[in-house]
């Protein structure tokens, strides 16, 4: 095979790449612009770009401005790092299983707020930073585990699972001693939602994405090489440790903020890797198409759920209902096909 030939298919990888992560973002785009317009009333383009560049509509300034966009921005953000916080879990541990929603960090997010909100009877903004320490300890704890005699990903992998069994027993107990009120807000929070979204809640999600997505995807080369091994990865100028170490707290905490603002939407940051890494094709950069995959979950699940049955459903239920039978299939293809991405 000549050296032209080789580049020319390079190209055409990247070109194709490059196309899929467009049309990704134009998905996310028309799944934005749906979540505006749609709803009791429909409000066209117009009346829409109107509202977002400050000017007054009847009835839509209200309905738009303070109700249907920050749901839809908080859809995206929250789709976003969902999305990235999966795949650099998966990218790193090379497991497609290795999403923080499998290991045990959201169940430990969801474990501090339902602790919260039925024992201390905490009000939102308390529960959303109990949620955020909640994942973030649980973090610590089970690398903290699974790093006793040298890292391993299967370890942690086992350990996090195990972690989130014991995690939802505690939710359980303290389920079964609440009230009826306290348990329909605390079940409202663990399903996942973007209902009651405001700007104050979105704020620090966004905040820490502008300051965690750029460190991720500057660790997103080296994580790469760690798929070699952490020798091969240290030869070629890798700090193993320092990069490991910046992806997981990078991960877990963009995981954390999301899961505060939206709660635990289930099996996006699960799916978005996988499902990117099909429709990119293998040798990728994943960071950028699953963060448009996540997003695209968010908003998706979130229309399903409001407008193609006769009730009203958040968007865990919907995203739950998917990812069950995709964590099966992917059970069955990582067992034929091995672990990794």
């Amino acid at each position: 095979m000549s050296v032209d030939t080789i580049i020319r298919g390079r190209m055409l990888r990247r070109r194709r790449r490059t196309l899929i992560t467009l049309v990704l973002a134009a998905l996310v785009l028309a799944g934005f612009s749906a979540m505006l317009m749609l709803g009791n009333t429909f409000y066209p383009v117009g009346d829409v770009l109107r509202v977002i560049l400050g000017e007054t509509v009847p009835g839509a300034s209200f309905t738009v401005g303070e109700y249907r966009l920050p749901r839809a921005v908080l859809g995206i953000l929250a789709g976003f790092a969902f999305g990235i916080a999966g795949v650099s879990f998966q990218t790193l541990l090379r497991n497609p299983l290795a999403s923080p929603d499998i290991i045990g960090i959201s169940s430990g997010a969801s474990a501090a707020a339902v602790t919260g909100i039925i024992v201390f009877s905490l009000d939102d903004s308390a529960v959303s930073l109990v949620a955020l320490v909640g994942a973030l300890v649980t973090a610590l704890a089970i690398y903290l585990l699974s790093n006793k005699g040298g890292f391993a990903g299967t370890r942690l992998i086992l350990i996090g699972i195990g972690v989130a069994a014991m995690l939802q027993s505690v939710v359980s107990y303290v389920l079964s001693r609440a009230g009826g009120w306290d348990i329909q807000q605390a079940m409202q929070w663990m399903t996942g939602s973007l209902n009651g979204a405001t700007w104050s809640s979105i704020a620090p999600l966004g905040i820490a994405s502008l300051i965690l997505v750029p460190a991720l995807v500057l660790a997103e080369r080296s994580a790469g090489l760690l798929r070699f091994g952490d020798d091969t990865a240290s030869a070629l100028g890798v700090r193993v440790s320092a990069t490991r170490l910046l992806i997981i707290l990078g991960g877990v905490a963009l995981l954390a903020f999301a899961t505060a603002a939206a709660g635990p939407i289930a099996f996006v940051a699960f799916m978005s890797g996988p499902i990117a890494a099909r429709i990119i094709g293998p040798g990728a950069n994943l960071l950028l198409p699953s963060a448009f995959v996540g997003a695209l979950l968010v908003l998706g699940g979130d229309l399903i759920g409001q407008f193609a049955f006769g009730e009203r459903y958040p968007v865990g239920v919907i995203t739950g209902v998917l990812g069950a039978p995709y964590l099966i299939y992917l059970l069955i293809r990582t067992n034929r096909s091995g672990s990794s991405l």
